[in-house]
């Protein structure tokens, strides 16, 4: 995962390398959400898994915001680890977000090749996720999601349990899901990959919204150009297949000259 964001010295010894820059990255996705207008309050939850040999734990631990911060006070160093069963392995002021450790440690505990989960309930991508006909790719970017996104029906705020097996089954081995009436999730081996995913999902519903809203008759490119493009992005175009994304060091760049206070 380490793109070596930070200088070793500006670790706390109380964390080891990796887990610190598992840290600063996940910190840096929060600001970044926050940057691009993404956030709803105090709610939503992005995480990341922690390598096993990153900490002494003994088992399965991920990282989450505190539920009460805003996204713009999210740093490395305020992030609570989260065992499996919700369990929080540091003192914090702020308790861990129910429907949080729901969503994340179903997908953590069944998708292995997956380190980071987004969600977020932003107005466009709560808007796809109530049309009936689900994402339209209008456009290249947009088509890398041409059959590569999956849905999951409302049931509710997701505090049931139960609601973990068909949430899992839902998303299957796809990276990008709509949550029907709710939102928009997407995973990644790495944050940077799970973050890119998720500002062209979000830019593929805003691009839907604003089409449909012009009245204009909109020009769907055919199912073969559609995949054929999809193809081009799983296949590397752009780094797209890659675990960190060419992106990725720009945009933290961006957050460490706006605010590098999330890296403490």
């Amino acid at each position: 995962m380490s793109i070596h964001a930070v200088e070793d010295a500006t670790r706390p010894s109380q964390y080891s390398e990796a887990e610190w820059d598992a840290r600063v990255q996940l910190a840096c996705c929060y600001r970044l959400i926050d940057h691009f207008g993404l956030t709803d309050l105090v709610y939503n939850h992005i995480t990341v898994r922690l390598p096993d040999d990153s900490h002494d734990f003994g088992k399965e631990i991920f990282l989450i915001n505190g539920f009460g911060l805003h996204y713009s006070e999210i740093t490395a160093s305020n992030l609570i680890r989260v065992d499996m069963d919700g369990v929080a392995q540091d003192e914090s002021d702020y308790p861990v977000n129910g429907p949080g450790y729901v969503i994340h440690s179903a997908i953590h505990g069944a998708r292995h090749d997956v380190a980071c989960i987004i969600h977020t309930h932003s107005l466009a991508g709560c808007a796809v996720s109530s049309m009936k006909q689900g994402l339209v790719p209008l456009d290249q970017q947009s088509m890398m999601f041409h059959n590569r996104v999956t849905y999951h029906d409302l049931e509710g705020i997701a505090t049931d349990l139960d609601e973990q097996s068909r949430l899992i089954e839902d998303l299957g081995e796809k990276n990008a899901m709509i949550l029907r009436n709710h939102g928009l999730l997407t995973v990644g081996r790495s944050v940077g990959e799970a973050f890119r995913r998720l500002y062209y999902l979000e830019r593929a519903c805003k691009l839907q919204v604003q089409a449909m809203q012009s009245g204009a008759e909109l020009l769907i490119p055919s199912d073969k150009v559609a995949e054929h493009t999809a193809h081009q992005w799983d296949h590397g175009l752009a780094q797209q297949g890659t675990i960190n994304p060419i992106e990725w060091p720009a945009l933290m760049r961006l957050m460490q000259r706006k605010d590098p206070s999330f890296m403490s």
